[in-house]
C-alpha cells in the first residue's frame, strides 16, 4: 500500500513538473519584443527564425529563415528597396535601437547601412549615417514580407482565406 502511495506521488509530481515546465516557457516573439520596447513590429519583416537578447545591455541578434536574407521596396512607389542580412543585431533601449547592423537601403543605385531607429512621437526615423528619413508610425503597424514588403497584394500575391 505504501509503495502504492509512493509510486502515485512520483507520478503526480513529474507531472506537475512537466506542466510546470511547459506552461512557463512561453517566450516572447521577436516582434512582442519591439512592443516592449516602445518600437512598432513592423519594423521586422516576417520570417524570424529565433532571437538572442541580452537584457543587461540591450544587445540583440535576429536570425531569419532562407539565405539570402530578405529583401522588399517601401516608400510611395517603392522608392526606397530594403535588405536584410539573415542576421542582423544591434542594441535596442525604450524607444530606439542604436549600432544596427545587417539592414541596408538602396538609395539611387547605393546601398547604405541604416545604422538607427528612433521612434519620437507618431514618427519612426531611420539614420543612414549623418542623414535621416521619418516616416509615420502608423505604417510600421504589419510586419512586411520579404520580396513584397507591405502590398503584397499589388505584387500579384494571392492571400486566400481560411474557412
Amino acid at each position: 500500500m505504501a509503495k502504492s502511495h509512493l509510486v502515485h506521488l512520483l507520478l503526480f509530481l513529474a507531472a506537475a513538473a512537466a506542466a510546470a515546465a511547459t506552461g512557463n516557457s512561453t517566450t516572447p516573439t521577436a516582434y512582442e519584443m519591439l512592443e516592449r520596447y516602445k518600437l512598432p513590429r513592423g519594423i521586422l519583416p516576417q520570417g524570424v527564425e529565433r532571437y538572442v537578447l541580452r537584457p543587461d545591455d540591450g544587445s540583440f541578434e535576429v536570425f531569419f529563415s532562407g539565405a539570402g536574407g530578405c529583401e522588399f521596396s517601401v516608400g510611395e512607389g517603392g522608392r526606397y528597396l530594403l535588405h536584410y542580412e539573415r542576421r542582423i543585431a544591434g542594441t535596442a533601449r525604450a524607444g530606439s535601437i542604436t549600432a544596427l547592423q545587417g539592414v541596408s537601403v538602396k538609395v539611387f543605385f547605393v546601398w547604405l547601412g541604416i545604422t538607427e531607429v528612433d521612434h519620437t512621437g507618431d514618427q519612426l526615423s531611420f539614420r543612414v549615417g549623418p542623414l535621416a528619413a521619418s516616416f509615420p508610425l502608423r505604417k510600421f503597424a504589419e510586419s512586411p514580407r520579404c520580396h513584397c514588403g507591405f502590398d503584397c497584394a499589388a505584387a500579384g500575391d494571392t492571400v486566400v482565406a481560411a474557412s
